[in-house]
């Protein structure tokens, strides 16, 4: 009687595992969903704790600050990404899928680097080194394995190359954050901090927009005619490449001249996109709408420069960059995953209460964020806006878990 009991767990377990490496964007977007969730749910801990004085968290080996923007730029959102890019490089380029045997190791690497380093933030050292290292190893293999596509493919899919120089680039900045833990100047750290926002996470972010917000309206939207010249995703990646030299410069007083071309230029990709025309498709929609925050972020940023410039005052604090991080980050991260993980999954391509009660939380949420820069009490309002981060992902991303860990609805194969 004890053979058959004995034997159940461990065929749960395999058959758990088989689930997991099915697709590479299980494995990796399980992480990432696990990943930005417990780093908002620890950021919002040191929120609360710096305002209340209730809860002394322990000192990181990294400050606070920068340990939040290193874990959000280069391990949590990048599981989203790799997961997301490796399943689709081959279907834009009309290639033969890797086998879990060539993801597995991205996946595994990101997310043990992932969790070591977050453990190390609560008081051993040693596990930042050692979850920075794992980081490094997962993304060098996932860079070698778009490259070998992107090799056989000729060169031919530039949506593909603008996403494989932007992980390129945030490689690089992950070395440099590596290097600042062994002694670096601090300034290797602020330096890090902006490649990963512009030369990492927009640029892919804006990559993907260019080549499937449009993709996804011509499925949806009766008459739709597709837009997405390649010129103008060179113009907008050349601004924001010339945007990142010039805050890596200090030199704020003249981002206007790149932050207004962007703004204006955005604006008009969201009319032309037909945001209206979304609004009766939630899972559209909410695409339409989380790229709008790009237009937002940039005349924030554009305020802000101009203002500098002409009084020498610096208005707004650290807002347009919030705009940018948790409306357009956030809101596109929720609305992209969810509808790859639908379509994936067997599912209906659609937005069901949970995925869509999280998109508008978010929205609050980076209202409230972005407000808190001007409201009295500016300690106590940042951190009510990470714990309405944490509530509003925290169904979201259970409910993606379950997904991930399970069968396709469809009982087809991924």
């Amino acid at each position: 009687m004890s053979a058959p009991l004995a034997s159940t767990p461990a065929f749960n377990a395999a058959e758990l595992a088989r689930v997991v490496a099915a697709a590479p964007h299980r494995l990796l977007f399980f992480g990432g969903a696990t990943a930005v969730l417990l780093s908002m749910s620890w950021w919002a801990l040191v929120l609360v704790g710096q305002r209340s004085g209730a809860a002394a968290m322990p000192l990181p080996l990294l400050p606070a600050g920068w340990a939040h923007a290193i874990g959000m730029q280069y391990q949590a959102l990048p599981m989203f990404m790799f997961g997301f890019l490796l399943t689709v490089f081959p279907r834009w380029m009309g290639l033969k899928a890797y086998t879990r045997w060539h993801y597995l190791p991205v996946g595994g690497s990101l997310l043990a680097g992932y969790l070591l380093l977050h453990a190390g933030l609560l008081g051993a050292p040693v596990l930042v080194h050692v979850g920075l290292v794992l980081s490094i190893v997962g993304w060098g293999v996932g860079l070698t394995l778009l490259l070998k596509l992107l090799w056989q493919d000729g060169g031919k899919t530039y949506h593909a190359i603008a996403c494989w120089c932007a992980l390129a680039f945030g490689f690089v900045g992950l070395l440099m954050s590596a290097r600042y833990l062994h002694g670096g100047d601090a300034r290797l750290v602020f330096g890090a901090i902006k490649i990963g926002t512009f030369g990492l996470l927009l640029p892919v972010y804006l990559t993907v927009c260019h080549r499937m917000l449009p993709f996804f309206s011509q499925a949806v939207i009766p008459g739709y005619r597709v837009y997405r010249p390649g010129w103008l995703l060179g113009l907008l990646l050349a601004l924001i490449f010339t945007h990142l030299l010039l805050e890596l410069a200090h030199a704020y007083t003249w981002l206007w001249l790149v932050d207004a071309p962007l703004a204006v230029l955005c604006a008009w990709l969201s009319w032309r996109w037909q945001l209206w025309a979304a609004r009766k498709v939630r899972l559209l929609f909410a695409l339409h709408l989380g790229f709008a925050w790009l237009s937002v972020a940039f005349a924030l940023y554009t305020l802000q420069s101009a203002w500098f410039a002409a009084s020498g005052d610096f208005i707004l604090a650290r807002a347009p960059v919030h705009a940018l991080t948790v409306g357009f980050f956030g809101s596109l991260l929720v609305a992209m995953v969810t509808r790859v993980t639908q379509g994936h999954s067997g599912r209906p391509l659609e937005m069901g209460r949970i995925p869509w009660l999280c998109f508008w939380l978010l929205q609050g949420v980076a209202v409230l964020r972005i407000a808190a820069e001007l409201l009295p009490d500016t300690p106590g309002w940042l951190a009510l806006a990470a714990v309405g981060w944490v509530a509003a992902f925290l169904p979201w991303t259970l409910r993606s878990a379950w997904i991930y860990l399970t069968p396709r609805a469809d009982g087809q194969p991924g």
